[in-house]
């Protein structure tokens, strides 16, 4: 097979609880549906993204830490792992990533080990999607040096959407300093509920603000337990259940995805 342009995109968001670890497993799944070739790479040490594909870390299992942590020895295609879905892959975090930043903060390039580790995977998927972190570190900084392309899910409530000049700030220093490819493709609202007030106000403030209008997706993923349901089955909601409205969302979110370059 030969090597095909790969959009390589952080799903990030400095403030947990905003459905970081949801988007990237069912808009991986939701692009692989449409024929895509997808790597999803988790880099939080929770692990969100590992379980929620369906995998078991088991011991000498070659995970995201063994690459981070020594990505000479630790090849990126060791650790790929095929989930039970055709075109959806993915790259398992560790508990032991939650303290891989005390390990190499005084190593030189620091911020260049996700890129060592994951440089070879390029050219190989259509999208590689990179779970990060709930929190501005040094694993996130890795991930925003190996990205072109930042997707910011917004929790449809105030501190979410508070959150965001945080993070605008956050990728503008990193583009200045260190990756000046790296840039925002969207903002996702998510847990939208159309019955609430705030919800149906900050979608509306996000649509109208100056600094991210342009950015918003139409789509909006809808509060909706099927995606909870799924995940907690280790199942993404598009195969768990295809009727739902968290399939048709993030489904429509894909297609809006394969749209914006």
């Amino acid at each position: 097979m030969g090597l095909v342009k790969t959009r390589k995109i952080a799903v990030a968001n400095e403030k947990g609880g905003v459905g970081k670890s949801t988007t990237v497993i069912n808009l991986g799944a939701a692009l692989s549906r449409q024929g895509k070739s997808v790597l999803v790479v988790d880099t939080d040490p929770q692990a969100n993204a590992t379980k929620g594909l369906g995998v078991d870390v088991e011991e000498g299992m070659i995970t995201l830490c063994d690459i981070i942590n020594d990505p000479e020895a630790n090849s990126g295609h060791d650790a790929v792992v095929q989930t039970a879905w055709r075109g959806l892959d993915l790259i398992p975090s560790h508990v032991d990533l939650a303290g891989i930043e005390i390990e190499i903060v005084d190593e030189e390039g620091r911020e260049n080990k996700l890129k060592e580790g994951l440089e070879e995977l390029v050219g190989k998927y259509d999208f590689i999607l990179i779970d990060t972190p709930p929190s501005l570190s040094l694993l996130t900084v890795n991930v925003f040096t190996f990205a072109k392309e930042v997707l910011v899910p917004c929790q449809t409530h105030p501190y979410a959407y508070d959150a965001l000049a945080e993070l605008f700030d956050t990728i503008d220093a990193v583009n200045e300093e260190i990756n000046p490819d790296l840039d925002v493709t969207g903002i996702i609202p998510t847990f939208f509920d159309k019955r609430t007030k705030i919800s149906n106000k900050i979608l509306n403030t996000l649509k109208t603000d100056e600094r991210y209008k342009s950015l918003i997706f139409n789509t909006a993923i809808r509060v909706n337990t099927t995606i909870a349901e799924s995940a907690s089955v280790g199942k993404p909601v598009v195969f768990y259940k295809k009727s739902s409205y968290g399939a048709c969302d993030y489904i429509d979110l894909a297609n809006e995805l394969l749209n914006r370059v």
